[in-house]
């Protein structure tokens, strides 16, 4: 379980998080929304123990964050982020194998072992890049790496995932594919995900519970049905949308009405 208690995080004299309290629990998967600067990145960051907050507390299995190393946190936590620059020239298979360091290195010689090949074949295979595993990182498209980095995380095995924006530079069949998969990891191995999106739509569809965001702060927490609320969407965005139920799975689906459409 990860914990945030009354969160707050400055840059210099700003509050880009302001007492944020937030509980993952195992088979959770929680998305974070909110507008472009309402904290949703800071938050992830974080929970990682990249930033430090300047109140509140972070709390994994119960005890303070501070109180594990980096090895021990790699072994529990995973993260997919916004940015990674990934141009160099290692192979895919070789990158994706790299999210095994924290327990290769507590094999007798500090190699990856038979169990930790197995792993990197496993997920590559999952996220649909078996054929690439001998292509060069820096030979990768956008797409690509972004699932190269996807597999990295799974990799780990870690029983907690922090996505930030992890369908960025997909295409819709693997954005649906990267979901599910994080999904099957929430229902399957009890794992629990917190995943940062601008997309409310796949929040909606994948979600137990949402996190809406704005100028650092939560405006509501709840199943989709209780934050994706036409009300909440135009009071947070400043924009009209539609929202109607999905023709299949029944959640809530936003659509944006654009002042041309209005005047049709």
């Amino acid at each position: 379980m990860l914990e945030a208690r009354d969160l707050t995080i400055n840059y210099g004299s700003r509050n880009a998080v302001a007492g944020v309290s937030l509980v993952l629990n195992p088979g959770e998967l929680i998305t974070v929304i909110g507008p472009n600067g309402s904290g949703k990145s800071t938050l992830l960051q974080s929970l990682n123990g990249y930033l430090q907050p300047a109140s509140g507390a972070i709390l994994l299995d119960g005890s303070d964050l501070k109180a594990f190393s980096r090895r021990a946190i790699a072994k529990r936590l995973a993260v997919v982020a916004q940015e990674a620059e990934l141009r160099f020239p290692i192979t895919v298979f070789e990158f994706v194998l790299g999210g095994r360091f924290a327990w290769s290195a507590t094999s007798t010689w500090g190699w990856e072992t038979l169990e930790d090949l197995r792993i990197a074949k496993s997920v590559l295979a999952e996220t649909e890049l078996g054929h690439l595993t001998d292509r060069l990182m820096n030979q990768l498209s956008g797409g690509e790496r972004q699932r190269a980095v996807l597999a990295r995380a799974l990799a780990t095995e870690a029983s907690i995932l922090l996505l930030d924006e992890p369908t960025a530079n997909l295409d819709l069949s693997h954005q649906a594919m990267l979901l599910e998969l994080v999904r099957e990891r929430c229902d399957r191995k009890l794992a629990a995900a917190l995943v940062v999106t601008h997309d409310v739509n796949l929040a909606s569809q994948f979600s137990d519970h949402v996190m809406l965001m704005n100028h650092g702060k939560v405006v509501r927490f709840g199943k989709p049905k209780e934050v994706l609320t036409s009300k909440l969407m135009e009071q947070v965005f400043e924009v009209q949308v539609l929202v109607d139920a999905h023709p299949i799975s029944g959640v809530p689906r936003i659509t944006p009405v654009l002042e041309r459409h209005r005047s049709l």
